[in-house]
């Protein structure tokens, strides 16, 4: 994913200088940039990027101008940086068809985990497979492979996976698993998970009471270990 094309558009200065070297440091090596909306157009008139990244406040035409403008000619991924964090911005951003935002001051490494999961999700591998100590797990086909066995997962199950291995090596908060099982209204569904958890431990693990693969981070949430990720 590191050769991914991604235009950041942004009127500050510093900004978009600050979020090139993030992307630089962490190996990145096609990042282009543009201080304003006008620009972005014409840069996007001759060459459409593998994502962008959009400022909402800007001169002139503002973010969500420029993402009506590109969804009328691309559906190239696009995450928003927003200064606001109302609901009603983040419901606008999703309507105009973003696929992710993030408020306003960030975090380096949130700002690139949020958008090598958005390039993940954007540009699959075929034959997605991820490798663990005891097993294999077929992202396509929601299949832990055992030898010579393919144990199917569940939805949740799946779900729940896919959100670790996305993440992989990185602890996943409960709460984030939680919602990415059952949605935004997630609070009650802690027990539930431990039991998914507890599920998927023994179709990925050796010695599901010994896990070596999916870790417990007490207090936090969950780890998977991976040995090759997809």
């Amino acid at each position: 994913m590191l050769d991914k094309s991604i235009l950041i558009v942004d009127d500050e200065q510093d900004l978009l200088i600050m979020i090139k070297s993030i992307f630089m440091r962490a190996g990145y090596t096609n990042i282009i940039t543009a201080s304003s909306a006008k620009e972005a157009l014409k840069m996007l008139s001759k060459k459409i990027p593998d994502m962008i990244i959009l400022d909402i406040m800007m001169p002139e035409m503002d973010g969500f101008e420029l993402l009506q403008e590109i969804r009328t000619v691309s559906k190239v991924p696009v995450l928003i940086l927003t200064a606001r964090g109302e609901a009603e911005d983040r419901f606008s951003g999703f309507e105009l068809g973003a696929d992710d935002y993030l408020v306003k001051p960030f975090l380096p490494r949130e700002l690139l985990l949020r958008v090598n999961a958005i390039l993940r999700r954007a540009y699959p591998k075929s034959n997605r497979i991820v490798v663990l100590d005891a097993v294999c797990v077929d992202l396509d086909l929601a299949e832990v492979i055992r030898e010579n066995d393919r144990i199917p997962l569940t939805a949740k199950e799946y779900a729940i996976f896919l959100k670790l291995a996305e993440n992989a090596g990185r602890i996943v908060t409960i709460g984030s698993l939680c919602q990415t099982a059952c949605g935004e209204i997630w609070q009650g569904y802690e027990n539930t998970l431990m039991t998914h958890i507890r599920h998927l431990r023994e179709k990925i693990e050796k010695e599901p009471s010994a896990p070596v693969s999916l870790l417990t981070v007490k207090g936090l949430g969950y780890k998977l270990i991976v040995k090759e990720e997809y």
